[in-house]
């Protein structure tokens, strides 16, 4: 041990005279050479490497790795154009950092922590390089890959792969046209199970090999952000590609309807394209880029589809703070519709931290959809309350009002299930009617009140009750033949096919209550000439009423042929009997003669073909309409 120690101090002795004697590293080497051909003792090995913590050791491996390392900062040429320079390059790179974390413990050494300076100074050159060539290397390996190659107003064009594809290399070839001012030839997207190789695979490789050594010296946000930058890039004009324009909350909301509704078609074919295809493609890149830093690989991915995804939401977001006249529900049912269907995609992309932002928006706008879904109905509710009952429409046929309400309300039912979805997210204490069937049975209570006031502006109280019973009657068979049915249930359905009898037996009460007591006969004690009198008398008044009602009811429309038949045969079946039992009499009174006919201008086939002949639907310009 002894011999040991005094070998250690003869060494020790030896570096303190190299290092002293020696003015600079080149005089200090010379030294040491010396020694070593002395005395075998004094090997070069054992004095500059037996105590690896001095800082000559530093010094010497750093003068190694600064001239390996400068010779590639300094290159004219892309050092990845050689795979042998590049791995050079990333071994000198490895080295360094190696040697950094060595000696950092040691970094309260003065003479150590000057050489950390100069070995962080070398280290952020080196980075610098790896960083341009980086970027360098995503920019030449994206040229073949333009957005214009894969993406055209929805569609697909260019260079996909299928998410179960077996090797990197399928490829779905498409041609395009070689004149660039003709719409490219592309594939309508009907599978989103697909991804966008952005990248080749081996420049795939060669960018995560430099990623890598970027997040292990520190440089890992300036690798994010060189990498998001170029592929923000991309996705961007991608998402352009798919027609989708960038426009502020003001422009969207001083659109005019029928440009937004195009627009708001091209939303959705860019939000399903966008979040199926091209940010999972972004996220397999990311992946592989930055295989094994998963942090790294987050954050860049939030920054590349930040702006786009963005984008997409805050259209969204314009369209559901915007108007809500009742004609927008069904544009925003659809973007409803297409957020949630997209939700599940968000919450897979978007569930780091550094994305969660992003996912919670995405929520947050879809359920604002929503709440515009709800106002605009809502809306609907005021529409038809602030419907003025000016004047009355003619024949008593179906209002306008009701065509509008229920034939908007069964397109809108064609989306029951959204609906029940949107209407019962709020709903805490579940009831045997669902919030969306309540809210419908409240609409149609609105539009049953606004048309009994509209009834009261005809003057003939049976054309009221036709009025009714058309508008009653049309209610009930859309309802019945669509969704609301379900949503109003069958009692409800019963209870107005009764509200809509009880206006057929008020407009036979109005139309033949009178006429029929005219037919009566309360004389049956009288002389026979005054029974003559006063059943000639009778039947003249009979005969003015039928052709008052004849002549009244001619432009009086009822649209259903099932209610029209009904009417006619109602009619006939009150007013044939009196009539019938009123001319048998009248024929056997001895004083009128026996030429009773002349007396009687209407015959029993002509009254029941003049009632038959009411309620003709008009065929004209102003005619019925479904």
């Amino acid at each position: 041990m002894a011999t040991d120690n005094g070998e250690e101090k003869l060494l020790a002795v030896a570096r303190h005279i190299a290092k002293t004697l020696g003015h600079n590293d080149t005089m200090a080497d010379d030294i040491l050479q010396i020694f070593s051909t002395f005395d075998g003792r004094f090997s070069r090995e054992k004095l500059t490497n037996e105590d690896p913590r001095t800082s000559a050791a530093l010094e010497h491996t750093l003068m190694s790795l600064h001239r390996q390392i400068s010779q590639y900062v300094a290159a004219d040429q892309p050092i990845w154009a050689d795979s042998a320079d590049s791995s050079a390059f990333l071994d000198a790179i490895d080295e360094l950092i190696a040697t950094i974390r060595e000696w950092s413990p040691m970094s309260g050494d003065k003479s150590v922590s000057a050489c950390l300076v100069r070995a962080d100074d070398l280290m952020q050159q080196a980075m610098f390089r790896v960083e341009d060539e980086f970027r360098s290397l995503m920019e030449r390996g994206g040229e073949s890959f333009e957005p214009s190659q894969n993406l055209q107003n929805g569609e697909l064009n260019g260079n996909v792969l299928s998410s179960d594809s077996e090797t990197e290399e399928d490829e779905f070839i498409i041609q395009n046209g070689e004149d660039h001012n003709q719409i490219p030839v592309a594939q309508p997207v009907t599978d989103y199970d697909i991804v966008i190789d952005a990248l080749p695979s081996a420049t795939i490789s060669d960018l995560h090999e430099m990623a890598k050594r970027m997040v292990a010296a520190g440089f890992n946000k300036e690798c994010s952000h060189v990498y998001s930058s170029c592929r923000r890039e991309f996705l961007e004009e991608s998402v352009s590609r798919l027609g989708l324009q960038k426009l502020s909350i003001e422009e969207v909301q001083k659109m005019p309807w029928t440009e937004l509704e195009d627009e708001i078609e091209r939303w959705i074919k860019a939000a399903n394209v966008a979040l199926r295809i091209l940010f999972p493609s972004e996220r397999r890149l990311c992946d592989r880029v930055f295989l094994g830093f998963h942090a790294a690989a987050d954050f860049s991915f939030m920054e590349v589809c930040r702006g786009s995804t963005i984008q997409l939401l805050n259209f969204a977001d314009a369209v559901a703070i915007s108007s809500r006249s009742p004609e927008r529900l069904f544009k925003i049912l659809d973007m409803f519709e297409t957020l949630r269907d997209l939700i599940p995609e968000f919450d897979s992309l978007f569930s780091n931290p550094y994305c969660i932002l992003l996912q919670n928006e995405a929520d947050t706008i879809w359920k604002r959809l929503g709440e515009a879904i709800r106002g605009t109905l809502m809306e609907l509710e005021h529409l038809i309350q602030r419907d003025p009952a000016k004047a009355a429409v003619p024949g008593g046929r179906v209002h306008p009002i009701t065509r509008y309400v229920m034939n908007y309300l069964r397109a809108a039912c064609r989306s029951k299930q959204t609906l029940e979805q949107v209407f019962d997210e709020n709903v805490v204490d579940r009831v045997a009617s669902s919030a969306l069937s309540v809210q419908i049975a409240w609409i149609m209570e609105l539009l049953e009140s606004n048309l009994e006031v509209k009834s009261k502006i005809y003057k003939d109280s049976a054309l009221s009750s036709v009025f009714l019973m058309n508008n009653g009657r049309y209610i009930v068979q859309k309802v019945k033949d669509s969704e609301l049915g379900s949503l109003l249930g069958d009692d409800w359905i019963r209870k107005h096919y009764a509200k809509v009898r009880q206006h057929h037996t008020n407009y036979l009460r109005n139309t033949w209550t009178r006429i029929i007591g005219v037919l009566k006969l309360d004389i049956n004690s009288a002389a026979g000439n005054v029974v003559a009198k006063a059943m000639k008398e009778k039947l003249k008044l009979f005969n003015t009423h039928f052709e008052e009602i004849c002549k009244a009811q001619a432009s009086w429309i009822v649209s259903d042929e099932q209610l029209r038949t009904e009417l006619r045969i109602s009619s006939t079946k009150i007013l044939l009997p009196a009539y019938t039992n009123f001319i048998g009499r009248f024929q056997n009174v001895p004083e009128i003669g026996k030429n009773p006919g002349r007396y009687i201008k209407y015959g029993l086939e002509e009254i029941e073909a003049r009632i038959n002949d009411f309620f003709k639907e008009n065929d004209g310009p102003t005619g019925e309409r479904k």
